[in-house]
C-alpha cells in the first residue's frame, strides 16, 4: 500500500529543472549580452516589451478569463503613469517614495476599473467595446485638458523631470559601478521589470486556477448559466475589471518612472488596440501565450524597423519608401495571416482550442 502511494507521487523530471535553470541564467545575463552586442537602445526596447507583457496580462484577465471586450484598457495605464508623475515630480513639489506611490497608482487604477465596470455590467460584445473605447478616450481627454482653471496635469505639454525609481539613495535611472562593473539605468530597470512580470504571471496563474478564475470562465462561456449556478456575476465582473486595471496601474507607474516624462499622447486608442492584438494573437486566456504575444508584437516591429532601411539601401542605394510605412504594412500582413491560419492564437489554451474546433469535429 505504501509502495503504491509513493509510486503515485508526481516527480518533476530533471530536464524540467535543468531547462528552468537555463532560462533563468539567460534572463539574468540578457541585458548585458544585448548591451555588448546591440547597444543600450535594445535594452530599452526589451524594457518596454516587459511593460507590454504586464499590460497584456492585465487585459487578459478581462478579455481572456472573463470574456469582456475592453477597448479602453490604456486608460488604466494612464492613471498609473499620472499617479506617479503627480506624486513624484516637481509639478506639485512632491517627491514621495515608491512604496507610497505604487500602491496609490494601483488603487486609483483599480477604482477606475471598477468605475468602468458598474455602467457596463449588462453590456456585452459590440456595445461593451464601444463603451470601453469611449471610457479610454475620456481619460485621455481629461489628461489633455486638466490644465485650467487649476493646472493638474499640465495639459498637452505633459509632466517632465519625474523622479526615477529609488530605494534609499540607490536610483535605478542613473548608471553606477558595482564591484568594478558598470551598470546602466536601463539594465537596472530590466531586473525590476522582470521581477514584476514574474510576480504578475504567478498571480495570474493562481487566479486562473482558483474559484474566482473558474467563475470568470463560467461567465465567459454562458453568463445566464453561471448566474443559474449561483455565481454572483455582478461581483465577478467587477473583480475582473478591478484586477485587470491594477496591473495596468503598475505598468503605468513603471513607465512614468522609467521615461521621466508623461503626456496624453502616449495613451491613445492605438495603444489599446495594440495590447488587445497581443492578447488575441498569443492566445486569449492562456498566460504563456499572452506573454509570447506581447513579446512578439512589441519586439518584432523594432526588428523590422532595423531591417527595412538596410535592405532598401542595398537594393536601391537609397531609402525610397518610409521605413515606418513598410514596417506597419508587413506587421499588418503578418497579423492577418496569423488570424486566418490560427484564429485561436499562436499558443492557445486547450479550452480555447476545443471552443473553436467544436463545430469542426467530424460527425460519427
Amino acid at each position: 500500500m505504501s509502495h503504491s502511494l509513493s509510486a503515485a507521487k508526481p516527480h518533476t523530471p530533471a530536464k524540467v529543472w535543468l531547462g528552468a535553470f537555463a532560462i533563468g541564467a539567460v534572463l539574468l545575463v540578457l541585458p548585458f549580452l544585448l548591451g555588448a552586442t546591440a547597444g543600450q537602445g535594445w535594452i530599452r526596447i526589451l524594457n518596454f516589451a516587459l511593460l507590454y507583457v504586464m499590460l497584456a496580462l492585465g487585459l487578459n484577465i478581462v478579455v481572456g478569463f472573463a470574456g469582456l471586450l475592453d477597448l479602453g484598457y490604456i486608460a488604466f495605464y494612464a492613471v498609473g503613469a499620472y499617479a506617479w508623475a503627480l506624486l513624484a515630480s516637481p509639478h506639485f513639489d512632491l517627491h514621495l517614495p515608491f512604496w507610497v506611490v505604487i500602491p496609490v497608482g494601483i488603487g486609483l487604477a483599480a477604482i477606475a476599473g471598477i468605475a468602468l465596470g458598474f455602467p457596463v455590467l449588462k453590456l456585452r460584445g459590440d456595445y461593451l467595446a464601444i463603451v470601453t473605447l469611449g471610457f479610454g478616450e475620456i481619460i485621455r481627454i481629461f489628461m489633455n485638458n486638466l490644465d485650467a482653471p487649476v493646472n493638474i496635469t499640465n495639459g498637452p505639454q505633459g509632466i517632465n523631470r519625474i523622479d526615477t525609481f529609488k530605494i534609499g539613495e540607490w536610483a535605478l535611472g542613473k548608471p553606477e559601478t558595482i564591484l568594478g562593473f558598470r551598470i546602466t539605468g536601463p539594465e537596472k530597470y530590466y531586473y525590476l521589470l522582470m521581477a514584476l512580470v514574474l510576480l504578475i504571471i504567478f498571480i495570474c496563474i493562481r487566479l486562473q486556477n482558483s474559484r474566482v478564475g473558474r467563475a470568470w470562465e463560467a461567465v465567459r462561456e454562458d453568463e445566464i448559466a453561471a448566474k443559474a449556478m449561483g455565481i454572483n456575476t455582478r461581483t465577478i465582473k467587477l473583480m475582473a475589471f478591478g484586477m485587470g486595471a491594477s496591473f495596468g496601474g503598475v505598468a503605468g507607474c513603471m513607465f512614468a518612472s522609467m521615461q521621466g516624462f508623461v503626456s496624453p499622447e502616449s495613451f491613445g486608442l492605438s495603444e489599446s488596440i495594440a495590447i488587445l492584438c497581443m492578447v488575441v494573437l498569443g492566445g486569449m486566456g492562456h498566460v504563456p501565450g499572452v506573454v509570447a504575444g506581447a513579446l512578439l508584437l512589441s519586439i518584432f516591429p523594432e526588428i523590422l524597423r532595423n531591417i527595412v532601411v538596410p535592405v532598401q539601401q542595398t537594393l536601391f542605394g537609397e531609402v525610397l519608401v518610409d521605413p515606418d510605412a513598410i514596417r506597419m504594412l508587413l506587421f499588418g500582413v503578418a497579423l492577418v495571416a496569423v488570424m486566418i491560419l490560427r484564429p485561436e492564437g499562436l499558443w492557445p489554451s486547450k479550452v480555447r482550442q476545443r471552443e473553436l474546433n467544436k463545430g469542426k469535429e467530424p460527425k460519427a
